[in-house]
């Protein structure tokens, strides 16, 4: 069984499934097995039950740790719904903040809105934007739904402001700088921060 549990330039992170709508260029998975201190992060023979996800968070000591518990393997972590929402509730009851990294694209991959019970359960949400329109995001994150999943991800931010949870867009610098104008010009229109992240191959 690949880590479910792994820890990060001192933080934790969960990696609760390898599943992902995506197909980005970019994709640090690309790269090799795992980040951080994980041994690996490719689950071999399925992605892990809620059982097995409890398992691992019971054995992990979280003393020492004072940052927020962040969701963001070597998969799209709306892609396991239910586990996502079960683990999440199972850290809160523990006193623990939580993050979403998400591709944003939980709507499309669950068939329902989700942004008010994703909400309800993380202090933060962050949304990988990557783009500032649906032909480019299309072209460099190669989503399975295509063109419209760009809206989509505009439409789960939009349902997400207004919650109390914090919100953000991120991108990787592997944009041009004009495209990385507009996407701040465009999240600074939603009211959105924006966090630009450098690309880094490790």
């Amino acid at each position: 069984m690949a880590d479910i549990v792994y820890t990060f330039e001192n933080k934790i992170y969960m990696n609760i499934t390898n599943a992902c709508p995506c197909k980005c260029k970019f994709c640090i998975r690309n790269n090799g097995d795992s980040v951080g201190e994980a041994k690996t992060l490719w689950f071999t023979a399925h992605n892990p039950s809620f059982a097995e996800i409890k398992a691992a968070v019971d054995a992990w000591d979280f003393d020492g740790y004072t940052d927020e518990v962040v969701f963001c393997g070597y998969g799209e972590p709306t892609c396991a719904y239910d586990n996502l929402l079960k683990t999440a509730a199972y850290l809160k009851e523990k006193g623990l903040k939580l993050r979403l990294n998400t591709n944003g694209l939980s709507d499309l991959l669950n068939k329902k809105p989700t942004a008010k019970e994703l909400c309800g359960l993380f202090d933060t949400i962050s949304i990988s934007l990557n783009a500032p329109t649906a032909e480019k995001y299309a072209d460099l994150c190669q989503p399975s739904f295509g063109e419209k999943s760009f809206d989509a991800i505009l439409r789960f931010a939009e349902d997400c402001k207004g919650t109390g949870t914090q919100l953000k867009f991120s991108l990787v610098d592997v944009i041009s700088k004009e495209d990385i104008e507009a996407c701040k010009a465009l999240a600074e229109k939603m009211g959105i921060p924006l966090r630009v992240r450098e690309y880094t191959a490790d």
